[in-house]
């Protein structure tokens, strides 16, 4: 029975990595549909690319970061055959689908930061960056968060009541990702043309509609393996978490559809918002509070969004710090308040551990986003010439448009 239950927990989690794994062709669709037509294949290679070097950077030494285990050991070690002393990768090999779901979150990191520098970043630099976030920044403090380490969980625990509660990555990966982000953004600089010589914007629309739409349905199907998932084991499975994932959605939805003013952009990330938003506290909240953290999530959005493009002028191309910084900082703090047994919650959390814990997080990922593209700016340049960004990344990095046959000439 013992055996049965090992391999139902390698089959849940499999399938839980595979969804999640499937996000990222959400996020590169997302950003093909964002990006004008000269830098959708850049947006299509920058995001398989930079899921090859997190997989390389987080088995190499990521996961060794965050949870002290390493894979250079006999393969029938890792599959459970033999056991070694100090070693322990589960039955049925559960270590290495465990290893594969929590990549995917990992991955994710590079992912949302691609949708903020668009346009304008170089290639291989960006692909450094990925392997400095993934193989140590971010499993830093994946480590505090979901192993403990260095005591962090404790202190809060000890401090204020409770240790954090961030079940599927509002604050970890989503925010961490996010104020990565901001730094990213604001050291490559605005694209050229964004703003005129008085400071005003120069309106840039999706250039498809469509594949916006497709990378925003691809991602919240997938999201039901990021947060449901994130139980890790067949006895773990709660469907309040699904509740919660589709009410906060919901709520999303609705909130950026009337404050954005029916535009499709902002009801297509108003769904992510509250996807975002609820990642944190939806193994704990009522389905009622998860409907307005993610309504919450939506207005912030479309708020920010534009605060930063029209009137504090950060070139967050896809708004990334927006849905996924602030609202990712938005759920981990919500986690605290609707998480409450107050407010219909199942308790276990206290809202000073969630915010200190929450604001450490985007902190922390700020300054690590100002450090490594600000090194990799000083060491090698992280930015297109004009000439290159004029001509698109398509042409500029890959030598090929999106519709390489339109460009052909025409024969009569």
């Amino acid at each position: 029975m013992e055996q049965v239950v090992s391999g139902l927990d390698v089959f849940f989690v499999l399938i839980g990595a595979i969804l999640v794994f499937a996000m990222h062709s959400g996020f590169a669709f997302l950003e093909v549909g964002t990006v004008r037509h000269k830098n959708q294949v850049n947006a299509l290679v920058k995001i398989l690319v930079d899921f090859s070097i997190s997989t390389v950077a987080y088995f190499f030494v990521g996961y060794l970061v965050a949870y002290g285990t390493g894979f250079l050991v006999s393969a029938a070690v890792l599959s459970g055959a033999e056991t070694v002393e100090g070693l322990d990768y589960g039955m049925s090999g559960f270590g290495l689908v465990k290893f594969f779901f929590l990549l995917t979150f990992a991955a994710a990191i590079p992912a949302i930061i691609s949708g903020g520098i668009a346009e304008r970043a170089k290639f291989w630099p960006q692909a450094m960056a990925t392997a400095i976030i993934v193989g140590l920044v971010y499993p830093f403090f994946e480590g505090l968060v979901w192993n403990g380490n260095y005591g962090f969980q404790g202190w809060l625990e000890s401090a204020f009541g409770a240790p954090m509660n961030d079940f599927a990555g509002s604050i970890v990966v989503h925010a961490v990702g996010g104020w990565i982000a901001l730094g990213a953004v604001v050291m490559l600089g605005v694209r050229k043309g964004r703003y005129r010589k008085d400071g005003t914007p120069v309106g840039i629309p999706p250039s498809n509609i469509p594949f916006l739409a497709l990378g925003t349905w691809l991602l919240c199907i997938g999201w039901f393996g990021f947060n449901v998932m994130s139980a890790q084991s067949v006895e773990g499975i709660n469907g309040l978490v699904a509740m919660n994932s589709l009410l906060a959605m919901g709520g999303g939805i609705l909130a950026a559809l009337v404050a954005g003013r029916n535009d499709p952009g902002f009801v297509h990330n108003g769904a992510l918002a509250g996807l975002v938003a609820v990642c944190a506290g939806s193994n704990v909240m009522h389905p009622l509070g998860s409907l307005v953290v993610g309504a919450v999530a939506g207005v912030i959005f479309v708020v920010f969004f534009q605060l930063c493009h029209n009137r504090w002028k950060i070139d967050d191309v896809l708004g990334v710090w927006p849905l996924h910084g602030l609202c990712g900082l938005w759920g981990g703090i919500a986690a605290g308040i609707f998480g409450s047994e107050s407010l219909g919650g199942l308790g276990g959390v206290t809202f000073m551990s969630q915010l200190v814990g929450s604001v450490i997080g985007a902190v922390f990922a700020l300054v690590c986003g100002f450090i490594v593209y600000g090194g990799l700016k000083a060491i090698m340049g992280i930015r297109l010439s004009e000439e290159e960004e004029f001509n698109g990344a398509d042409l500029s990095i890959h030598q090929i448009r999106a519709n390489p046959e339109a460009d052909l000439p025409v024969r009569n």
